[in-house]
């Protein structure tokens, strides 16, 4: 269907195919062959066969869970997409997505995504990627007038007309935001206005005709070709069905519905042909025979397609790191802070790659609110190092599509506290790529933020939130301690080929070390040991680990040899260094982390050690961490309840009976 002249014949053709494809889908799944929620897009079959006439070979297309039509438009093959909803082995990807998560990045179609609006700013990076890489692309992403309401588009709408992203934006209004009328939350006729008051070039759009789309997204196309993007466009359209595959639609007035089956737009561009002279009842009857065994044989092949393989269940989750032992120039050893290290480890970044592209609020002209940043704008320019709207679903999810285009962008969340009001765009999106694609994209972005207690910081500037990211398979989370850690982790991040979220210790940034530059890249992986003991083992991350050490010190003056070991990577976790201290110290632990103790990672920490080493215990494995409260700001409050030397010193002494 891409860049192909539509006719009314192959136009009908390429609807009736989607039509007949959806309605075999909720045969099957009403037989039980697919399982879980289906939405078809029963109605709206003019919109994606028009926008892929308009669209060239190299345009990449995104849409919401009701997609399949899309993946069909891009010109994935029926019975693979047939399969991926059936979640067989010979699906589109391998059973891992099922209906409304589907993609096919081979046919230019980077997939559905089932959280609402999430896929805007992901276009975005798309988008991004294509402007930096110079390909001339376009990139559509479909949402549904539902999505119109999310922050998450909002944001995306902002960051693209902020960077005149090739992007079009393409509202499929059927009237339905799933089972609530989008009048009862919306006031005005057209969404369309939306995307005006925002500076984007914004029109309606008849989305029953095909025709009338393309025209649409032809002179969309044009516009962001000449880098004046993004543009939204708005199609109006019907739903013939419910939301879902087992949606009763008992909400819906019959009038809507007697409605919708009028405005049928298949029905609307046959009766139009044959009026018209441009097609025969027999060029109807020959389109629909053709289409017809086009579906049932895409059935019969997905019938006897395998189930996936159980065995195969844990694989994609992450790439080939890179072999550690690369020299990346002179090595030389230098005065570092821990803030400077970060700042050379990205400043070589960009210069050895030229995909690596860092953003973020105020990282570019002002250098960053802690500085971190301060100077690469001016040496690498305002296309590879720039600010953003605040905007951090946008920030994310653009820093997923470029990386799924080939970039790898470093992007900042300037506190750790703020990743909250996009989270979905790392634990539902930058998690999946890799493993839902069986490793043909995947996204080696790294997510920077600063985290910790600091005098006077208030409770939305002080929470300590390894722990969440801890939990999600498909990224990689690492705390750098140390200025050298700084450099090194910073950039096995970048090197990585998978998400990673890097989450630095603001009370850090001024503290000054030698640091050994220009030396192998390291991996994303592995623990380190600080100091030596035989005593006890204090097992600690992040700003702890110099309080662990001070701590040490001390107890070396009473004759208490203590090893400190810094985990550094949370996920990976280094469990064999882990094994190796606790053997060391038989079995007398600590743990130690600044955040609060109740599901903190520390009692992933414990529950690892008491499974592996469980005969080589004496005593319980010992916790200390700040108790379960909300972070005061008065500096003599944190201090109270904030893990410090003394307090690990003391917790020591009394694991030892002392």
């Amino acid at each position: 269907m891409r860049n192909e002249a539509l006719t009314v014949r192959s136009a009908y053709r390429h609807m009736s195919l989607i039509r007949r494809f959806e309605e075999r889908v909720l045969e099957l799944s009403a037989e039980g062959l697919a399982a879980g929620s289906i939405h078809p897009c029963l109605g709206q079959e003019a919109i994606p066969v028009g926008a892929l006439a308009a669209l060239q070979p190299q345009d990449r297309v995104l849409a919401t869970y009701r997609g399949h039509g899309w993946a069909l438009a891009c010109g994935s093959e029926p019975a693979a997409v047939l399969g991926e909803i059936a979640q067989r082995a010979g699906g589109t990807n391998g059973g891992r997505a099922g209906s409304a998560l589907l993609s096919d990045p081979d046919a230019g179609f980077l997939g559905e995504n089932s959280i609402v609006g999430a896929g805007v700013p992901i276009a975005d990076g798309v988008a991004l990627a294509a402007r930096s890489q110079g390909t001339g692309r376009v990139v559509v992403t479909s949402i549904g007038d539902g999505a119109m309401n999310q922050g998450s588009t909002s944001e995306g709408m902002i960051f693209a007309a902020a960077n005149n992203l090739p992007v079009i934006f393409l509202c499929e209004n059927n009237g339905w935001s799933e089972m609530t009328p989008i009048s009862r939350t919306t006031r005005g006729a057209d969404l369309a206005v939306r995307g005006t008051a925002l500076g984007i070039e914004s029109h309606v759009v008849d989305g029953l005709d095909p025709f009338a789309v393309e025209k649409a997204v032809s002179q969309a196309a044009e516009v962001c070709r000449r880098g004046e993007g993004p543009v939204l466009l708005e199609c109006k359209t019907v739903r013939l069905k419910g939301h879902y595959n087992k949606d009763i639609e008992h909400y819906r007035p019959t009038e809507d519905q007697e409605a919708a089956t009028a405005a049928d737009p298949i029905a609307r561009l046959r009766n139009a042909a044959l009026d018209h002279g441009l097609l025969e009842e027999q060029d109807l009857r020959d389109v629909d025979a053709e289409v017809a065994s086009i579906i049932d044989d895409a059935t019969l092949r997905v019938r006897s397609m395998p189930l996936p393989d159980p065995a195969t269940v844990l694989d994609h989750l992450y790439g080939e790191v890179p072999v550690p032992g690369a020299v990346s120039g002179q090595v030389q050893t230098l005065e570092l802070t821990y803030q400077r290290a970060a700042n050379l480890a990205l400043r070589t970044e960009l210069e050895n790659r030229p995909e690596v592209l860092v953003y973020g609020e105020d990282v570019g002209f002002s250098g960053g609110i802690f500085g971190v940043t301060r100077g690469l704008q001016k040496e690498f320019g305002s296309e590879r190092v720039f600010d953003t709207p605040i905007s951090e679903s946008a920030i994310l999810g653009s820093a997923i599509g470029a990386a799924m285009e080939g970039m790898r962008p470093v992007v900042e969340i300037m506190w750790a506290d703020f990743v909250f009001v996009a989270l979905d765009q790392i634990v539902n999106q930058a998690t999946n790529v890799r493993y839902i694609n069986r490793s043909r994209l995947h996204a080696p972005l790294t997510i920077r933020m600063q985290q910790g207690v600091t005098p006077g910081s208030c409770a939305q500037h002080s929470q300590s939130i390894e722990a969440f990211f801890a939990h999600m398979p498909g990224i990689k989370v690492g705390l750098p301690s140390t200025p050298q850690d700084a450099y090194d982790m910073l950039r096995a991040a970048v090197a990585d080929p998978d998400p990673t979220v890097l989450i630095e210790a603001r009370e850090l940034y001024q503290e000054s070390a030698s640091v050994e530059v220009g030396g192998p890249l390291q991996r994303a992986e592995g623990a380190r040991v600080h100091r030596d003991g035989e005593d006890v083992a204090i097992i600690t991350w992040g700003a702890m680990l110099h309080r662990a050490l001070a701590a040490a010190e001390r107890l070396q003056s009473e004759s208490i040899s203590a090893t400190v070991l810094d985990l550094r990577w949370l996920r990976p976790l280094d469990e064999e260094s882990i094994a190796s201290v606790v053997e060391r110290c038989r079995g007398r632990v600590l743990v130690v982390h600044e955040a609060t103790e109740t599901s903190g990672f520390g009692a992933e920490v414990v529950t690892r050690i008491t499974e592996r080493c469980f005969d080589e215990l004496p005593s319980p494995v010992v916790r200390l961490g700040t108790p379960d409260v909300r972070m005061p700001s008065a500096p003599n409050l944190q201090q109270a309840v904030v893990p410090t030397s003394e307090k690990i010193y003391f917790a020591v002494r009394a694991l030892l009976g002392r």
